[in-house]
């Protein structure tokens, strides 16, 4: 199985519009952030987490050709704004792509996308096959995805475990029910939002903390922002065992039985 970040900054991105920080001028490509996104390549199905708005940027980047589902964490437009650049892949597979999601984004995209959904449907819209899922387990062509259902502020947001791969973003709470799903994992990816505290993120400290709780060998940062710092200094900071994601960060894993 193979992980690779497509994207690990906020919802403005690294740099943001306007942005003259020290970060946001950085030459360090690991400084450089789109839009919070993955991509998982196991058995032989090519999946994307998330579509922000750096989606049809970030499909050419990484050279993905074909795309057999697209999974969704929440609704913000930070991690959906991309979905309509997915077209291509139907034109390219000849087929609706399925989509993984709950109800309530499921909902919230009769609104973003209405015409996605209309009577009178124009040539040319994403050909898309939704799927409903909850917080219980579900398999795509054999591979498990369990669900860990996290707090975004005052909003529910999933993230996902694939084998010993657990990727979380947009979080700043976690239950223990939820803590011991994650737990025996071999890699987990949290958000960091920044330093100062926030109202629905991660903190970096926050961050390390709850990853000493779940205690993985390996844990990576994601979902920043320019006030978290340079990547090269803030990952001399870090505890053994974790740092920084970056966009374009490959990781390899057995493939899940």
């Amino acid at each position: 199985m193979k992980v690779t970040f497509l994207g690990t900054g906020t919802s403005q991105g690294v740099p943001s519009i306007g942005c003259n920080s020290p970060v946001c001028l950085s030459t360090d490509p690991r400084d450089k952030r789109l839009r919070c996104s993955i991509h998982l390549e196991v058995k032989g199905l090519s999946i994307v987490i998330d579509t922000g708005p750096d989606f049809r940027y970030q499909m050419i980047r990484a050279g993905i050709n074909r795309l057999d589902a697209i999974l969704f964490t929440h609704e913000h437009r930070d991690h959906t704004a991309g979905l309509d650049d997915m077209r291509p892949f139907n034109y390219l597979q000849n087929a609706a792509v399925p989509v993984y999601l709950r109800q309530r984004v499921m909902d919230s995209f009769y609104k973003q996308y209405d015409y996605i959904f209309s009577e009178f449907q124009y040539p040319g819209i994403p050909e898309l096959e939704f799927n409903i899922i909850e917080n219980k387990p579900f398999k795509i062509d054999g591979v498990e995805f369990i669900p860990i259902e996290v707090m975004h502020y005052k909003l529910p947001v999933l993230g996902f475990r694939i084998g010993d791969f657990t990727y979380i973003t947009d979080a700043n709470i976690i239950s223990e029910a939820e803590i011991e799903k994650i737990r025996g994992s071999d890699t987990v990816v949290l958000n960091a939002l920044r330093q100062e505290p926030h109202i629905s993120h991660f903190t970096l400290v926050e961050a390390v903390e709850m990853a000493k709780k779940i205690g993985a060998p390996n844990t990576y940062f994601t979902h920043m922002s320019h006030q978290i710092g340079f990547h090269e200094e803030v990952n001399l900071s870090l505890p053994i065992g974790m740092q920084l994601a970056y966009d374009g960060l490959v990781l390899e894993f057995p493939n899940p039985a």
